[in-house]
């Protein structure tokens, strides 16, 4: 498109983002301004996408990270024929897949969901990657973002990985309108702050008006001829562009304009232009992926394995068994065991460094372009990018999150490195799977079946060694458990998981040595849980005693709660866990100091008979 017609197109765009939030009468009419310009020359001149076919291997590849101007891409959306007028003013309905911030979940041509500020450019980063290093196609991945957003830290994780692997595919259009939600932003219009800090980081920058179709055109162009950097792209605009009543003006954000019909007079009317997006390059077929057998590493009964160590050569094991793995670490993949799978499949290797976020978020982008993406660290550092694994469940994101040194059995490097909180927090993500298991053999059997899940998987390892009790063969179904140890004459039923696993067994042991017969369940799927057996022991003894090496909340105990909420009986429930703060002692001390060992186990247990709590 020439100047006249660009200048055209995005008055276009910002009638419709003031038409649509006056339609649903909430929304984010102003932020959508101040970008349209920007939008306006990317759609027309340098975008290169079939919405026809979303899933093309030679789409270039747009995010919103400020996704609260979704009136902004769903009008772009419009323009290029993607939905029609109609819909548009269905904006943040019942039903509607023009949600309030967007999600890939309604639209196949929205890559990411965004709304939680600062993970458009992290998650663009892993899409970026994967063009780079995986699918060498010569897609671009463009990210708008807001000029707030860049106070968040996960900003600068992306900065400095991007410019690290040298995404010169990655462009960052950041709309510096100088307005936040309360007030000025930190730096407001100080163009050379922000273009000092990408600058720092390795980054091209090109300083422009935002307003200025050519400029912005000469920008693009810019960055789109850049070799070996990523681009960050500075834009001078003024938030609420257009509208005398609305522009520049402190106190509008997030509200639909008040009087919507003077501003769209005030912005030449309603219009119905119409784009011809440029056609994506050939590309070739994104990867194979070679899915045949996959060859399990295995181990003997009474082997003592680690059950990190067999993550890793599962994981590896996977990799050459499938071409669409790839795994990610966050500088600890001597400790996790992800090295394993580095030294045999380093194409397909990510290092994120200590930046967890940038981690998770690279995982997602790389989940976006239909690698199937196994990320580990310990299970205490996860807690730091939480919030990107809730953005993935909302994005529909397929994750396999790996967490290792959980619970005080680490031992001597105390509570700062301890998980004590992971299977809680990975249990309230909608549809996620929590995994733990208990023994080398289980570990690999899991890792394989998580490759073939949908939403976020999570799987919980030890980091000392533990006997293998399963053989090689066993199955271990996702949503089942095994129960290890059964007689009619059953008094008490302990449900364990992981390292808790051998201690129950040797609970059982020495109690049954006094005549009181225990039940023990592995219940390795914490989520989904296995209610039918639980149901059963309950029925059976009246009792369950869980044991956990986690806090009491949100972890096993709760997960087996989850057994009886559909309106049954609640068995009696006692829990052991960690309750205290731990210290630095040996992982034999921690677990006891914790009360959840086999002697504690054993003393819970016979303490229950004696009362006469269970019959």
């Amino acid at each position: 498109m020439n100047t006249g017609e660009l200048v055209e197109l995005a008055q276009q765009l910002r009638v419709d983002s003031v038409r649509a939030s006056a339609a649903a009468g909430s929304g984010h009419p102003t932020s959508s301004m101040s970008a349209a310009d920007l939008m306006a020359v990317l759609l027309a001149n340098h975008f290169r996408y079939d919405f026809d076919r979303p899933a093309h291997p030679g789409n270039d590849r747009f995010v919103l990270s400020k996704g609260h101007a979704s009136p902004l891409m769903y009008a772009a959306f419009k323009a290029a024929g993607a939905v029609d007028d109609e819909e548009l003013l269905t904006f943040r309905g019942l039903d509607s897949r023009l949600e309030g911030h967007p999600t890939p979940r309604k639209l196949p041509w929205v890559e990411t969901a965004t709304g939680s500020l600062g993970q458009g450019l992290p998650v663009g980063v892993g899409i970026a990657l994967s063009g780079k290093r995986l699918d060498r196609s010569d897609y671009r991945v463009w990210v708008l973002c807001g000029d707030s957003e860049l106070a968040e830290g996960s900003i600068w994780e992306a900065a400095e990985h991007a410019s690290h692997e040298h995404l010169d595919n990655l462009t960052a259009i950041v709309d510096v309108n100088r307005l936040g939600q309360r007030g000025p932003t930190r730096h407001g219009h100080d163009l050379d702050a922000y273009a000092r800090r990408f600058q720092a980081f390795g980054w091209h920058t090109v300083e422009v008006d935002g307003h200025d179709v050519d400029a912005i055109d000469r920008a693009y162009g810019e960055a789109a001829s850049t070799k070996g950097q990523p681009t960050a792209i500075l834009a001078r605009t003024l938030k609420g562009k257009g509208v005398a009543d609305v522009e520049d003006r402190e106190g509008l954000h997030g509200k639909p304009l008040k009087n919507a019909d003077d501003a769209i007079e005030e912005l030449g009317g309603v219009r119905d232009l119409r784009v011809q997006v440029h056609e994506p390059p050939a590309a070739r077929i994104l990867h194979a992926v070679r899915s045949g057998h996959v060859d399990l590493p295995r181990w003997d009964t009474g082997e003592d394995v680690a059950t990190r160590d067999a993550y890793g050569q599962a994981l590896a094991a996977l990799g050459t068994g499938r071409g669409d793995v790839v795994a990610l670490d966050g500088e600890v993949g001597d400790s996790t065991r992800t090295e394993y799978f580095a030294k045999e499949h380093a194409d397909r290797y990510f290092e994120c460094y200590i930046a967890e976020q940038q981690m998770v978020a690279a995982a997602v982008g790389l989940a976006a372009r239909g690698w199937v993406p196994y990320a580990g660290t310990f299970a205490a550092f996860l807690t730091r990018a939480y919030d990107f694994v809730r953005m993935a469940s909302i994005s529909g994101a397929g994750l396999n999150l790996v967490g290792s040194h959980a619970g005080v059995a680490i031992g001597q490097d105390g509570p700062s490195q301890m998980g004590l909180e992971d299977l809680a927090m990975m249990r309230a993500i909608h549809g996620s799977t929590v995994l733990y298991p208990c023994d080398a053999n289980q570990t690999a059997r899991l890792i394989a079946q998580m490759a073939d899940l949908d939403g976020i998987r999570y799987l919980r390892t030890g980091r000392g060694e533990s006997p293998v009790i399963y053989g090689a063969d066993e199955e271990f179904p996702i949503g089942g458990s095994k129960v290890l140890r059964f007689s009619q004459s059953d008094r008490l039923t302990v449900v364990a998981a992981g390292v808790t696993v051998p201690e129950a067994l040797k609970a059982a042991e020495a109690l049954e040595q006094e005549g009181i017969r225990v039940r023990v369940v592995d219940l390795y799927s914490v989520k989904p849980v296995d209610r039918a057996t639980l149901r059963q022991a309950a029925e059976d003894t009246g009792c369950l005693l869980t044991v956990e090496d986690h806090r009491e909340e949100g972890g096993l105990g709760d997960a087996v709660l989850d057994a009886f909420t559909d309106g049954r009986p609640v068995p009696r429930l006692v829990r052991l866990a960690v309750r205290t703060m731990p210290g630095s002692a040996s992982p034999e001390e921690q677990l006891h100091a914790a009360g959840i060992d086999a002697e504690s186990i054993a003393a819970a247990g016979r303490l229950l008979v004696e009362q006469a709590i269970v019959p």
